[in-house]
C-alpha cells in the first residue's frame, strides 16, 4: 500500500463525537512506552503525525487519522496508564472498552508489545478480553532491531507457546521495528486486504 496522505483529524474522550463510522478503522494499543507512537509514524512516513513522548502514558485521548481519504488510523491511549490517578485509570478504562466493543467501523486492533520481554499478564489479559468479545485483533511485535534474530525467534515462540495454553488458534503476528522500517509492508498489506474485504462487502 502506497501511503499518499496522512492526516490528523480529531483528538477525543467522548465516544459519542467520534468521525462519522463511514471508513474502515485500524485501531491501535499497548502497555505504555510499546513504542505505539513511533510505529505509527513509521507506518505513514510521517515522523510527526503521532506524538512521541519518553513519558509513558503520553496518550490519553481516542487519536483519530485518516489516511488516503479511505481509512481511518486511530492512536488509542496505552494501558497501564503510567503514574495516572486511580480516576484516571477507570475513566480511561471505561472509555476503551465503549469503544473498542461498540466502534461498528473497527475492522481489527493491533495489539503491540515489546519483542524484548516475556508475556506480560496485562497484555494476556487485555487479548482475552477481546477473544471473549469477538473482536479481531492482530499481535505485533515491537522494537525487533534491539534483540539479535536468535534471541528474537525465541522469544516469539515463548509468546506463542504461552498464549497457546488458552487459545486454540494464534491470531496473525507481525514483527516490527520503527527504525529499521520492518514489518512495513505486512502491515499496510493485511490493511490494504481487509479494505478492500470491506469495499466489496459493503459493510460501511
Amino acid at each position: 500500500m502506497l501511503i499518499k496522505t496522512a492526516q490528523y483529524l480529531q483528538s477525543n474522550i467522548n465516544v459519542d463525537k467520534l468521525p462519522k463510522a463511514d471508513k474502515p478503522e485500524y485501531a491501535f494499543i499497548g502497555r505504555s512506552n510499546v513504542g505505539k507512537s513511533s510505529l505509527i509514524n513509521m507506518l505513514t512516513g510521517n515522523s510527526k503525525l503521532a506524538k512521541v513522548s519518553s513519558t509513558p502514558g503520553k496518550t490519553i485521548t481516542i487519536n483519530h487519522f485518516i489516511i488516503n481519504n479511505e481509512w481511518y488510523l486511530v492512536d488509542l491511549p496505552g494501558y497501564g496508564f503510567a503514574k495516572r490517578s486511580q480516576k484516571d485509570r477507570e475513566m480511561w478504562k471505561k472509555m476503551l472498552d465503549a469503544y473498542i466493543m461498540g466502534r461498528q467501523n473497527l475492522v481489527t486492533t493491533f495489539v503491540l508489545v515489546d519483542s524484548r520481554i516475556e508475556p506480560q499478564k496485562i497484555d494476556l489479559e487485555f487479548m482475552a478480553n477481546l477473544g471473549e468479545n469477538g473482536v479481531p485483533f492482530v499481535i505485533v511485535f515491537t522494537k525487533a532491531d534491539k534483540l539479535g534474530s536468535g534471541q528474537l525467534a525465541a522469544n516469539i515462540e515463548a509468546y506463542k507457546k504461552r498464549l497457546l495454553e488458552e487459545w486454540e488458534e494464534l491470531p496473525t503476528m507481525i514483527v516490527t521495528s520503527s527504525e529499521k522500517k520492518t514489518g512495513r509492508d505486512e502491515v499496510l498489506g493485511l490493511i490494504e486486504k481487509y479494505n478492500k474485504s470491506c469495499n466489496l462487502s459493503r459493510t460501511f
